[in-house]
């Protein structure tokens, strides 16, 4: 992590997006926040609880060791919950003496200085949120044995606020578990398997006390045993994540130093029928009751059923227990890339009331699958809906997550006057059997028999609309009629198995089968998309919209009578939808 100081803002905007990244994946100790005057701000130091350090070597320079030190601003005021203030970090070296030496990165710190057995870093501004406060370079001290350790306590003084202190832990010596790269193929086809002999060693100059293995991998791959040994999560599909399964197994055992390991029996992974784009992370770390509850995060796991996972010596080699050397060789990860397709069907919506009356419209798409689509590396957004307003209509509430754009599909500035075209992203991924729900309020302005909006599903990019992954374009437009008349169907066209010819479906003029949902067929609408979304993208050329044949209502008495049939033919349909 780099430091948090005003002297330049890319060095403070590095330091913020270092420390977010490192603590991810390290656990941090620090002690609670006291109660405080409501005015008085309350920041919180922490890292990592413990350190290991290389042995110091009989001859050339010792390896050395990085302790980041954070600093967290709990306010949530991007704005004006920042501390404007100088404050001063002192680190208090005297429980490491004889067994570490410390000393600060001078391009990284440059306000950061050691004498003897303390060491002062001053600086200006405590942004909201976590950000780095300085990066400790740690050594063994020349005469230090293995097994030797210590501590260091960091405290922090500023006027008119109060700073939790923290203290860390540096042991010289420790087991170094170092996680092999398995030759995977990754290209794939729906249920294939291949073996995976997971195979570590420990490099360290201490025994390994046991091991947790932990296996994460996302939705469209499986490992079909369960372990006894091994604990099983799978992430909430609420939540904007990837569908995955996280393992953690541990295995019991003396894992000493020098010598290697592998499973006795190979794991099998497998790209199941719903696999695209899928990734594989193993990891080893030294077995621990913290250990395990870090990687648990909270969540609820279920034990399995099956035999015991054990590990046996490839290499030969009373464990004791310590920090593994260098946890950044630890933990391996494998894309995957699947021959699948997956299904995206438009879907749309019919409503009528009377001039200078609110209708409310459900429009999206769901994924019929077979695949998932994740953009697990790259985290971009899988597709958008793109909505075009009904003719005489104006929109008087969107969900959040979309965007108004021009009527060509280009940057709108005014995001809060009626537009007539709105874009809405979904998240990076989109589930199997999920998709995006998207609840629209418009203002009939005029009343217009058969005036209607093209909905489509689309690639985030208008100048590429077509979705890769997706065999059938023509299903991906449906429409949101407005006040029609019949018994058209407002949901996508279906092409053939082949794909249909990618043009929009003909504007209904009447008005669809109270028995069928929005997208035309049987059941209710699509669920919502897994996870939250960023804002829709604009942008490009060429529009989608589509108004169908419409006739001004001319009558007021026949607009009445219009509008009151259909707001029962509505009123009947959802009913029918919420209880298929």
């Amino acid at each position: 992590m780099t430091p948090f100081t005003p002297r330049s803002a890319l060095r403070r905007a590095a330091g913020s997006l270092a420390a977010a990244g490192l603590l991810a994946a390290v656990p941090l100790a620090g002690a609670a926040a006291p109660a405080q005057a409501a005015d008085t701000p309350v920041f919180t130091l922490g890292g990592p609880a413990e350190t290991a350090l290389h042995p110091y070597p009989e001859n050339g320079r010792p390896k050395s060791s990085t302790v980041g030190i954070s600093l967290n601003n709990p306010s949530e005021d991007e704005e004006n919950g920042g501390f404007g203030g100088d404050f001063t970090l002192t680190f208090d070296l005297s429980g490491v003496a004889g067994v570490a030496d410390v000393k600060f990165d001078g391009e990284a710190n440059p306000d950061c200085k050691v004498t003897g057995t303390k060491a002062v870093c001053e600086d200006w501004g405590i942004w909201p949120g976590l950000q780095g406060a300085a990066d400790l370079v740690v050594t063994a001290a020349d005469g230090s044995e293995s097994g030797d350790t210590g501590t260091i306590t960091v405290t922090g003084q500023a006027d008119g606020a109060t700073f939790t202190p923290f203290t860390t832990r540096l042991t010289v010596g420790g087991p170094d578990l170092v996680m092999e790269r398995l030759p995977f193929r990754t290209e794939l086809t729906p249920g294939e398997k291949q073996q995976a002999p997971i195979t570590f060693a420990n490099r360290g100059t201490r025994d390994a006390d046991g091991v947790l293995l932990t296996l994460r991998y996302s939705r469209g791959l499986d490992i079909p045993q369960r372990y006894s040994n091994c604990e099983y999560t799978v992430d909430d599909p609420e939540q904007p994540d990837f569908g995955s399964t996280t393992a953690l197994c541990s295995v019991a055992g003396a894992f000493e130093a020098g010598a290697t390991y592998t499973l006795a029996t190979p794991l099998t992974l497998e790209a199941t029928e719903r696999a695209y784009y899928d990734t594989f992370l193993y990891r080893i770390q030294e077995d621990s009751a913290a250990q395990r509850a870090s990687q648990r995060a909270g969540a609820l796991f279920e034990r399995g059923t099956g035999g015991v996972l054990k590990a046996v010596p490839v290499k030969k080699g009373a464990a004791a227990r310590s920090t593994d050397l260098n946890p950044y060789d630890n933990q391996q990860d494998a894309d995957f890339r699947t021959e699948n397709t997956a299904d995206f069907v438009a879907y749309g919506d019919q409503v009528a009331g009377p001039e200078g009356s609110t209708v409310k419209a459900d429009i999206g798409f769901r994924n019929e699958g077979p695949a998932w689509i994740g953009h697990i590396r790259s985290g971009e957004d899988v597709a958008t809906v793109d909505f075009t307003v009904p003719q005489g209509a104006s929109v008087t509430s969107k969900p959040e997550r979309c965007r108004a754009v021009t009527a060509d599909g280009k940057y709108r500035e005014d995001q809060t006057s009626p537009a007539p075209r709105y874009v809405c992203n979904t998240s990076m991924t989109v589930r199997d059997g999920s998709g995006l729900d998207l609840p629209f309020e418009l203002r009939v302005d005029k009343a217009m028999v058969g005036a209607s909006g093209e909905v489509t599903v689309r690639n985030t990019w208008l100048q590429n609309p077509k979705l890769p992954f997706d065999p059938k374009p023509a299903n991906n437009t449906a429409f949101l009629v407005l006040n029609g008349e019949g018994g058209a169907d407002s949901g996508g066209t279906t092409g053939s198995d082949g794909g249909g010819s990618g043009e929009p479906s003909t504007p209904p003029t009447s008005a669809p089968d109270p028995e069928k949902s929005p997208s035309g067929t049987p059941g209710s609408s699509a669920s919502t998309t897994s996870g939250g979304g960023s804002a829709g993208t604009g942008g490009g050329s060429g529009g989608l919209a589509s108004t169908g044949s419409i006739a001004l209502i001319s009558s007021g008495t026949a607009a009445a009578a219009l509008a009151a049939g259909l707001v029962l033919f509505t009123a009947a349909r959802r009913r029918a939808a919420r209880h298929a």
